[in-house]
Formats: C-alpha cells, sequence, structure tokens
C-alpha cells in the first residue's frame, strides 16, 4: 500500500475533475463539450492507474509473474505516452487550432507517437527490474523509447506554449506556463532519480491545469453569459432597425465562415488563431450598436435619406465605438474590447480609402473590421429593407465581386465569393430558423 499512497491522491483529484465536468456538461447545456479533453479524462486515469499498478507490482517480483510485470509496464509506457500527445494536441488545438484539411501536419503531429508505440511493444519482453535501495524499478528499451517520445512531445508543447503565447489570454498565460513548465520538471527528475517514482503527479498536473484554465464549467458559464449579455444588447439596437435578430446571427455565421477559410491560407496562419476566431465572433453581434442613438425618422425612414440624415446615420460607427469604450471599460479581457471597438468603428471604411468615418484605406483597415464590411455588405443587400426590396442572391453576390479593391479587402471578399455554396446554405439554414421562431412567437 505504501508504494501506491501517491497514485491514490493522485486519482481523488482526477475522479474530482472528471466528475464535475461531465455533471457540468449534462446539467448545463450551453456548456459544449470538448472530444479532446474528454479523452484526456479517460486516459490520464488509465495512466495513474498503471502507475499505481506498476510501482506495486515492480515491488513484489516474488508473487507477481515477469510477463504481468510486463504488460503492466506496457499499459503504463502506452498511456503515459498517449496522455502527453492528447496535451499537446489540445495546447495546439486551443492557441493555433486544429485543421483537419492538412494531413501532411497532422500526420507529422502523429508519426513520433506511432513510432513509439511500435518500439516499446517490440521492447517490452527484454524489460528488466532492478532492486533499489528505496524501491525497486524498471529498465530497458521500452522505459527509454517512452521517456524520449515523452520528452519530444513535451519540449514541442513547451515551445508552442512560449512561442505562441501571445494568441492565449493575457489571464491564461502564466497559469498555462504553469501546469507545462511543472510536470516537465518532475519527469526530469523521474528519469534522472530512477527510483523516485512519481511519474503519476505529471499527468495529473496537466490535467488539472487545463481543467482550471481553460475547461471549468463555472468560468465556461461566466463566458456563456457574457456573450448572451452582448447578444442580448446587440438584439435591442437591431429590434430598432425593424429586424428580429436576423441580421445578427447572418452576420456571425458570415464572419465565421470567413475566418475558418482564412485560417487555412498561410498569408493568415498565425493570425487566424483559436482564440482571434472566438473574440471576432462575439465581437461581431456589437457592430451596429451605434444605431441605439440613432433617430428612428433615421432608421425607420422609407425613403432615401437626405444629405443631413446620412451624415447622422453615417455616426453610428463612431457612436458604437464609444459605447463599447464605456461598457467594456476595465474589463479584464483588453483584447475583446479593441476587437469589439474596432469592429464597430471600422466596418464602414473602405479598401480604397473612401469610407467613414476616418477614411482609412487596405491594411490600415483592422483586418476584422475588414472582415466584417463583406459580411455586413453583403446581409444588407440580400435582405430587405424598409426603403428597398432584397436584391436576388446572384446580384448580392455580384455587389460584392464588383467592391473587390475598391469597398472591400480583395482576399476576404475572394474567400467569400468562393464560399458561395456553403453561404447559401447558412442563409436557407438561417432563414429556416427565423420562420419557425416567428410561427412560435405568433402561438
Amino acid at each position: 500500500m505504501s508504494y501506491i499512497k501517491l497514485q491514490l491522491g493522485c486519482m481523488v483529484i482526477i475522479m474530482y475533475i472528471v466528475v464535475t465536468y461531465i455533471k457540468a456538461i449534462r446539467k448545463n447545456k450551453g456548456i459544449t463539450y470538448n472530444k479532446i479533453f474528454g479523452a484526456l479524462l479517460f486516459v490520464v486515469p488509465l495512466a495513474v492507474l498503471f502507475d499505481g499498478a506498476t510501482a506495486w507490482s515492480v515491488n513484489s517480483l516474488e508473487t507477481v509473474p515477469i510477463w504481468m510485470n510486463r504488460l503492466l509496464h506496457l499499459g503504463f509506457f502506452l498511456s503515459m505516452d498517449t496522455a502527453m500527445i492528447i496535451t499537446a494536441i489540445y495546447m495546439y488545438d486551443q492557441i493555433l487550432g486544429i485543421n483537419s484539411k492538412k494531413m501532411k501536419a497532422n500526420v507529422l503531429m502523429i508519426f513520433p507517437f506511432v513510432l513509439s508505440v511500435i518500439l516499446i511493444i517490440v521492447g517490452i519482453p527484454y524489460l528488466t527490474f532492478v532492486r533499489g535501495e528505496v524501491t525497486n524499478f524498471s529498465r530497458g528499451f521500452s522505459v527509454y523509447v517512452c521517456f524520449a517520445s515523452l520528452g519530444l512531445y513535451y519540449g514541442a508543447l513547451l515551445f508552442l506554449v512560449i512561442s505562441r503565447h501571445k494568441y492565449l489570454p493575457n489571464s491564461k498565460i502564466a497559469g498555462t506556463l504553469s501546469f507545462i513548465i511543472i510536470p516537465g520538471v518532475l519527469l526530469t527528475i523521474q528519469l534522472i532519480f530512477e527510483e523516485v517514482l512519481i511519474s503519476a503527479i505529471s499527468p495529473t498536473l496537466l490535467l488539472l491545469g487545463i481543467y482550471v484554465d481553460f475547461e471549468n464549467p463555472a468560468l465556461r458559464r461566466l463566458t456563456i453569459f457574457n456573450k448572451q449579455m452582448v447578444e442580448n444588447v446587440a438584439g435591442i439596437v437591431e429590434n430598432r432597425d425593424n429586424d428580429t435578430g436576423g441580421h445578427i446571427n447572418r452576420t456571425r455565421s458570415y464572419v465565421m465562415l470567413i475566418l475558418n477559410k482564412m485560417r487555412t491560407e498561410k498569408k493568415y496562419r498565425n493570425i487566424i488563431t483559436n482564440s482571434y476566431i472566438i473574440q471576432v465572433v462575439n465581437a461581431a453581434p456589437l457592430h451596429d450598436i451605434g444605431k441605439i442613438s440613432t433617430s428612428d425618422s433615421i432608421l425607420h425612414k422609407p425613403g432615401k435619406l437626405t444629405k443631413e440624415e446620412y451624415e447622422e446615420m453615417k455616426m453610428h460607427s463612431v457612436n458604437g465605438a464609444n459605447i463599447i469604450k464605456e461598457i467594456f471599460k476595465g474589463i479584464d479581457d483588453p483584447v475583446f474590447e479593441k476587437i469589439a471597438y474596432e469592429v464597430a468603428r471600422y466596418h464602414h471604411e473602405k479598401f480604397n480609402g473612401k469610407g467613414y468615418p476616418d477614411g482609412l484605406a487596405g491594411d490600415q483597415i483592422p483586418l476584422h473590421a475588414r472582415i466584417m464590411a463583406v459580411a455586413d455588405v453583403f446581409d444588407a443587400v440580400s435582405q430587405p429593407r424598409v426603403y428597398r426590396a432584397a436584391m436576388t442572391r446572384d446580384e448580392s453576390f455580384k455587389i460584392i465581386e464588383e467592391g473587390i479593391g475598391t469597398d472591400f479587402d480583395p482576399n476576404i471578399a475572394k474567400i467569400f465569393l468562393d464560399s458561395r455554396e456553403e453561404v447559401e446554405e447558412l442563409l436557407n439554414e438561417l432563414s429556416d430558423q427565423a420562420v419557425t421562431l416567428k410561427r412560435e412567437a405568433d402561438l
């Protein structure tokens, strides 16, 4: 029993995380289940379980058959390696996002693990056990392969977090570095001092760190609440403009589609991260928040606006940016505040510098505002307005095409046009949802 006290303590922590996470997922429909983290919840307990089993079996050489000892060590080596690669994949997804279409990169990521599994299995029959002064321990080719694989993925993980730390929210950088560095130190100690047997702590700390910083249900509920608050505020403004949430949902969906397409291109690889996508998509509903200060007579005018009325309408971008500055002043996420501010202020800027309010041109316009401009204009022309009927889909896409290089960033507009089939699928789906919601509201 003395050999597995550490593993029992680790297992208590792990079970608490597993139970809390599963309960939160079942109880809160808004909290989505992360499959990669779910795999980690399955593998880490196995690694700790096998660690405890091997700590007992290697110190019971007189009673435990050699084949069982080797089998238990095989389970330990494989589960430890699996836990480490899943951790690396999870963090890669959080920081840069996994692209399922980039097969070459995915193969390169998995290949060392597959090779390690093969070599560990091949070397297991030659595993030996050494009697130490404090405790017994294993030696052999499989041990060295396992730790080499752990070291490789740990090094890649540490490099990723340090080199791409700016893609993490500021509030998570210190915590992430801590739960990455400390397990690495413990693995190094285990490798140097073979009798220590503290391997179980490393996967436990990695799981705990990811849970606290990324998967904590309480923090995720708060994030959902903040997102809903943003949507409600934007919805109030939108309802004044004779819409019922359609514009928010459609433009946000177009923005997400464009971002996901852009992240597959080399030019945007280090810009369009998971964190950036989330921030921009969450900020998109606020792009027209300044219309709350525009008079109803202008918003609902069925005819063409006068020059004075148009100048007042144009002020919604400046007013919206100022409102966002006030609402989110002092929040713990200055990156979101900046993105939301720039989306609201600059989404009517044109690529040729002839937009408003500041006459910015080309790359002077923040990337997220250039994306929002395409989504906003397409939805504006493809939907009916109080002063005109909706354009046909062909006409709407033609507007985007004609605006390439003048109104819109050429790359972003082209990505949108090349995604026409997906845009139309989104439009059909959102139209069906709007009809359903209207029927339910009328009942």
